[in-house]
């Protein structure tokens, strides 16, 4: 092999190496980079301890969401869920969905943990307008516009709620009624 082609070789060798990161980072441009939504410093959010049983914790967490209008799909000893539907617009649909868990936290079981969290997920009203095409042999094709249009409420977003006021006010809900379940309890 001669110099000259060995040199010519190395080269694109060498220009190849150099090119190949710069090429990757083009790359990496395209796809958006998100930062770490987690942070795991917070731990009285979203846990309460309780002075009841796992399941009275969960029969008042359920009483709770029934008294704010929040329709039950899950009730066990064990966890909650509820959902409630809001329509702050004509054009938009806001459901939210609280899920509560509930953990003994002694070895008796009568101090519980409760878990929550809050999902909303936000809907648009999305429209797309018809049109119909007619085709003449001899004219060509003639596209008309009608009335019709499809109307539908298309999911636009979804988040965790992480406003610790909104909890605390769910938590102190939650209390109320277990106040409320231990008077009914209590032989007179």
């Amino acid at each position: 092999m001669n110099l000259p082609r060995m040199r010519a070789r190395i080269s694109l060798v060498l220009a190849g190496c150099l090119s190949l990161p710069l090429l990757l980072t083009g790359c990496g441009t395209q796809a958006k980079a998100f930062a770490s939504q987690e942070d795991f410093s917070s731990t009285v959010t979203y846990s309460r301890l309780f002075d009841a049983t796992a399941a009275q914790t969960c029969e008042a967490a359920r009483r709770a969401l029934l008294s704010q209008g929040y329709i039950i799909s899950t009730a066990r000893v064990d966890i909650v869920e509820g959902r409630k539907s809001f329509q702050p617009e004509p054009e938009s649909h806001l459901q939210m969905e609280i899920r509560f868990v509930c953990a003994p936290d002694t070895p008796d079981g009568k101090v519980s943990l409760g878990f929550v969290t809050a999902l909303q997920d936000v809907y648009a009203l999305k429209k797309s307008n018809n049109s119909a095409s007619l085709g003449v042999g001899a004219l060509g094709s003639v596209s008309l516009p009608f009335s019709s249009s499809n109307d539908a409420m298309v999911k636009v977003g979804s988040k965790t709620i992480s406003n610790d006021a909104f909890y605390d006010r769910f938590f102190d809900l939650v209390k109320r009624y277990l106040v409320v379940e231990e008077h009914a309890v209590q032989p007179k």
